[in-house]
Order: structure tokens, then C-alpha cells, then sequence
């Protein structure tokens, strides 16, 4: 039986953060309002209404596009792409056709600890269309525009994906990026990052395209892209196998059933009738534009990630913990900042003992830190644990002034407070005991009221030491330095 591998190509649509949306003052809001609120004549195709381009619009395309490494043209355009449907209230979609705001482009992909080339096609504005809706049970559907004219990016990549789990960690690194250039949201759940898939198969090892493809619509989270294409890979290999025809046509995934359903025959360019948009002029992108939106463009995602591996020696998955938040990367940074200059008033000059402190605070940040902000739905920057004080609480850890399990429910009342860590833990009595002769104290008491314990632990039951350090810890309100106790303990022990 012959053997089928998957070609996979994406059209990604991203709803662009703006004020108002891409033609007209009306405001960019379609979350949590009443139905039809936020339109006017213009978003809602009134005879003699005029459309007016968004320069924020354009200018958060273009950062996007230079972020992809797409090539800006001098001049771009708008065209009116023609199709019939009951949200789309002109008859007509303003969007792009043979001149889009970023050409070609070409990004990298991290998977498997390795990286490859990604190509872009191209990425050009469009407006939205507005959404119907379907009440339970009726006989009739409601057309709701307070989305249509909101201005979205459209990138279309070449078919240069060969597993459904490529195409869903490259759709998660795009969703970093749109934040990181904080030109959109990118939430998916929420439909400000839309994906249509194309796939089709070809003999395992060929490199010719094949003469057909299939779109999938209706994909509202990174699962379901995975899992719709995995879909379509079996579907469509089971089918050449049996030596079936496949059309092109789209279909859509349906999330209950876990399969996708044949919906219409695809559309080709030449059924849109595109014409180039009399009602607005040729856009003309200067170099001083595209120079001056180069110089907005903030650290990128994957030049973090590499100068996070340099400076601070840390695993790879925890520097993407950090690294996908842009706001906790830059959170982390100063937590780092307020640890280096203690090292220096320190005298620490080990970088050894530097990058385990560093690593120290990673694991705290990636850990707790995000557990907590995640549950009460706070960015980084939001918390009330400032970096200063998330620094000194490493520094108690490192100073043996605090235990770790004393450390956590301190930085849980910070958390809630945004108390200073050294006044939480004088006031709760956390300091933990370094002092010899106190230990010393509670250890001698332990054994000597444990002698049955003791000797099990002397003929060769390891577990029983857990028990006893169990005991002095309780002796001494759990403000013993766990590592003092261990060695005084298996000193007295032995």
C-alpha cells in the first residue's frame, strides 16, 4: 500500500486592536455589548456613505508584517471583493488582492529542539463581515454587525506544514508575537485568531503539489486545528488508498462529532470578481513609515528566548514559560536586576552561584507566581508584589532565612497584600532556625523520645529518618533549617 504524507498551508485571520474599526469612527468593541450598538452608515453599507482607512490599522499591519519579515511595498492598495451573504450588509468585502500591505515573508518555526523556515505568502487588511445568529428552536436567524468593519490582518502562508502539531505550535508562536507587538489580542476562544487550514496528500517523498486541496473552517481553538487536520490525514489517505477522488471543496469541523462535514465546493479568486476600491486612493508606504514602525519594534520572542539562554543559563521549556507572557518576561528581568546588584553588594562573583539564584527565581515565577496570577486573572504588571520584594524574598531562601515551604505561604500573603516579605515573616514568627544549640536542642529531645523509631533506623529502615526529621521539624515549629537538621541527625545517628 502506498504510502501519503500531508502538504498544509494556513490562512490566519487576526482582529487588529484598534480604537475605532478599519473604515469608520465606530467603535473597534464587539465583546460584552448589546447587538448593533457599536455601527453607523458607514460599517452598515448605507447608500452614499464613504469609507476612510485607519491609519492605526495600517501601521499595526505593517509592524506585523515587518515581524514576519514580509517585504513593504512602496505603494498598496484596497479592493472590493464581491460575494453575497446576509452579514455583509455593502454586498461587498473591502480587502486586498494584488497589492497587500506586506508581501513575502519568511519565519522561523521551534519544534522538537530544532527550527525550520516557514514561508509567508503574504498579509494584507481586510474588514469583517458581521455575525448571524440562530436562536434554539426558531425558524428564522438574527444578523448581528456590530463586528462587521472591524479591521483584521490576513496572513497566508505557503504549504510548508507537514504535521497538524506544526501548524498548532506555529499558530501559538504568531498568537506570542500579535501580543508582544500588542496589535492584538490573539484569542483565539474569543475569534481575535481564526484559522482556516488547507490540506491535501501526496506520495510519501514526492515533491510536486497535488491537483486538489481541502479547506477546513470552524476551528476555534489550537485543539481543534490539530485535531481536524489529524482528521482530514486519515479521511483523505483512506480514501487514496482506496484509489477514491477527492474534490476540492471546504469543509467544517465540528467539535461535538470530532469530524469535519462537507460544506460547499471552494470558491476561487475569479467567483469574488475583485476590482480595485474606487472609494479609496493608493496607499503610498514611505520609507520614513516603515523605518519609524522599525524602530516601535519591541525584542522579539525567539531573540529573547536566545539572549535568556545566554545571559542566564536557564532549560529551554522554562525560558518559554517565561518568554510567551511578554509582560512576565519583563517582570522577570527585574526580579533579576534587583538579584544581580545584591550579588555585587554581596561580593558574589561565582557565576555559578549567580545563575542558581536566577534559576531560583525562574522556577518561583513560572510556579506560584503564575498559579496565582492565572487564578485571579492579573497580568504580571498588575500584581502587587512588586519585583523589588520578589527579589528579597529570594534572597531570604538564599540567606537560609526562610524555608522554602515557609517561603510559599509568605509569597501567597504578599500576593495578597503586597506586604514587604521580611515583615510578613517577623510578624507570622516564619524565621527559620539556623542557630546550632536550638537545634541541637530538639534534636536530642526527638531521639531520646523515639528509641523504638531510632533503632529501626539503625537496622536498615532509611523511611524511619523521615520520620524523625518529621519530628524535630514539629519541635521547632517548622523554623528549623531542614538541611541543619538532616546533618546534625544523621551525625547523632551514626
Amino acid at each position: 500500500m502506498p504510502k501519503f504524507e500531508p502538504v498544509i498551508g494556513l490562512e490566519i485571520h487576526i482582529q487588529l486592536k484598534t480604537e475605532s474599526k478599519m473604515f469608520c469612527s465606530s467603535p473597534n468593541q464587539t465583546e460584552n455589548v448589546p447587538p448593533n450598538t457599536n455601527i453607523c452608515e458607514v460599517c452598515t453599507g448605507q447608500p452614499g456613505s464613504l469609507p476612510v482607512p485607519n491609519q492605526e490599522a495600517i501601521e499595526k499591519a505593517i509592524l506585523a508584517g515587518l515581524a514576519l519579515n514580509c517585504k513593504i511595498p512602496e505603494y498598496s492598495k484596497f479592493d472590493r471583493k464581491n460575494y453575497f451573504y446576509p452579514d455583509l450588509p455593502k454586498g461587498y468585502q473591502i480587502s486586498q488582492f494584488d497589492n497587500p500591505l506586506c508581501g513575502a515573508g519568511e519565519v522561523a518555526l521551534k519544534i522538537d529542539g530544532g527550527e525550520r523556515k516557514i514561508r509567508i505568502t503574504r498579509a494584507h487588511l481586510e474588514e469583517d463581515a458581521g455575525k448571524l445568529l440562530h436562536p434554539a428552536g426558531a425558524s428564522y436567524s438574527l444578523v448581528d454587525l456590530n463586528r462587521a468593519g472591524v479591521p483584521l490582518l490576513e496572513i497566508v502562508t505557503e504549504p510548508d506544514f507537514t504535521s497538524p502539531a506544526e501548524a498548532r505550535i506555529f499558530l501559538q508562536q504568531l498568537r506570542t508575537l500579535a501580543r508582544y507587538l500588542n496589535v492584538s489580542d490573539a484569542d483565539m476562544e474569543k475569534g481575535h485568531l481564526r484559522c482556516d487550514a488547507n490540506i491535501s496528500m501526496r506520495p510519501e517523498g514526492d515533491k510536486k503539489l497535488p491537483n486538489y486541496k481541502v479547506e477546513i473552517k470552524n476551528m476555534n481553538s489550537f485543539k481543534a486545528v490539530e485535531e481536524a487536520l489529524a482528521f482530514e490525514i486519515k479521511r483523505q489517505t483512506e480514501a487514496l488508498s482506496h484509489k477514491e477522488p477527492l474534490k476540492v471543496e471546504t469543509r467544517g469541523w465540528s467539535d461535538a462529532k470530532r469530524v469535519t462535514v462537507s460544506q460547499r465546493v471552494k470558491e476561487g479568486s475569479d467567483d469574488y470578481r475583485y476590482f480595485p476600491e474606487p472609494d479609496l486612493p493608493v496607499l503610498h508606504l514611505t520609507r520614513e513609515l516603515v523605518d519609524s514602525l522599525k524602530r516601535r519594534m519591541p525584542e522579539l520572542p525567539q531573540a529573547k528566548a536566545g539572549r535568556f539562554l545566554k545571559e542566564f543559563s536557564l532549560p529551554e521549556k522554562i525560558i518559554w514559560q517565561l518568554v510567551e507572557d511578554r509582560g512576565l518576561s519583563e517582570y522577570f528581568e527585574g526580579i533579576v536586576s534587583e538579584l544581580l546588584e545584591w550579588c555585587s553588594v554581596e561580593g558574589i562573583t561565582d557565576q555559578k552561584i549567580i545563575t542558581d539564584h536566577i534559576k531560583e527565581a525562574a522556577n518561583w515565577c513560572v510556579g506560584i507566581f503564575t498559579e496565582l496570577t492565572n487564578a485571579h486573572g492579573l497580568a504580571a504588571s498588575q500584581t502587587k508584589i512588586t519585583a523589588e520584594n520578589f527579589a528579597e524574598l529570594m534572597k531570604m531562601i538564599i540567606k537560609s532565612e526562610v524555608s522554602k515551604t515557609a517561603a510559599k505561604q509568605v509569597f501567597t500573603e504578599m500576593f495578597e497584600t503586597g506586604e514587604d516579605p521580611s515583615n510578613i515573616v517577623e510578624a507570622r514568627g516564619l524565621k527559620q532556625l539556623s542557630d546550632n544549640s536550638s537545634i541541637e536542642a530538639a534534636v536530642d529531645k526527638v531521639i531520646a523520645g523515639n528509641p523504638k523509631v531510632v533503632e529501626d533506623y539503625k537496622s536498615g529502615k532509611k523511611q524511619a529518618m523521615g520520620f524523625l526529621v518529621g519530628k524535630i521539624m514539629g519541635e521547632t515549629k517548622g523554623q528549623a533549617n531542614p538541611q541543619v537538621v538532616n546533618e546534625m541527625l544523621l551525625k547523632k545517628l551514626s
